[in-house]
């Protein structure tokens, strides 16, 4: 499987439990995984529910697939979303897939794409069930890509997006540095990191309100933080923060 942004990514959006106005920053963000070589999204375009997408799917080329609802519900643009992608997976032809959906009708299409080695990533509201967040290798909530817009000269304030209280994974964090510590305590963030999203697949200091987990964990005081200098063999050199739990004196 690839690596990195090298990866293939077939992004495939369930457009009935999806919002068009957060797609072109959701796309950006499946670009810091990889590149979107498939972009679908499926529902019943002879509906006016879905008006709303179509500036959206001309301007960032995504492809509509038409799925009549032969009967009441969505059940039918679910199918057709999950054939669509069984097929992909089978071709060989992306190495990963980012599900757009907050329905829990697509966690046992998440668990089997991953059954096969491939990478899954689910975007969704927060209102979405555990059980798909879980399903998937990572799960971002779409609530924290909106772009705040400029606001007019004694307008309102636009009421912000909630943020998850931090001090809820000082658990989590404590057992990561615990699995990834060296004899003297110290560990690497980026094995922190990496252990947490392997427990919490919806873990993103975005949630807390951090732009980055190197100003998360700078702000807990129970943590030690320290940057060392990385010199690659080329001569850049990268940053190489440390963290370790807060000895008592």
């Amino acid at each position: 499987m690839a690596n990195g942004n090298n990866q293939k990514l077939a992004v495939l959006i369930d457009a009935d439990n999806a919002q068009a106005s957060v797609i072109q920053e959701l796309l950006a963000e499946v670009s810091r995984y990889g590149t979107a070589t498939i972009k679908r999204a499926y529902g019943d375009w002879t509906t006016t529910n879905l008006k709303g997408w179509k500036e959206v799917l001309h301007k960032l080329a995504i492809q509509p697939i038409q799925q009549f609802s032969y009967t009441s519900g969505k059940n039918s643009t679910d199918a057709s979303l999950i054939i669509d992608a069984m097929d992909v997976l089978h071709d060989n032809t992306a190495d990963g897939f980012c599900l757009v959906s907050s329905d829990s009708d697509f966690t046992r299409l998440a668990t089997r794409i991953r059954e096969e080695g491939k990478v899954v990533y689910g975007f969704g509201e927060r209102k979405t069930p555990e059980a798909f967040v879980a399903a998937c290798d990572k799960f971002i909530y779409t609530e924290i890509l909106r772009t705040e817009p400029t606001p007019a000269k004694d307008a309102p304030k636009a009421e912000a997006v909630a943020v998850a209280d931090v001090r809820t994974l000082q658990p989590l964090i404590i057992a990561a540095i615990d699995a990834n510590a060296r004899e003297d305590g110290w560990a690497a963030l980026g094995g922190v990191g990496s252990h947490i999203s392997k427990i919490n697949p919806a873990f993103d200091a975005r949630n807390y309100g951090f732009k980055k987990l190197s100003e998360l964990v700078r702000s807990l005081t129970y943590l030690e933080v320290k940057e060392l200098p990385l010199v690659r063999p080329d001569g850049v050199t990268l940053s190489n923060v440390q963290i370790r739990i807060k000895r008592v004196a």
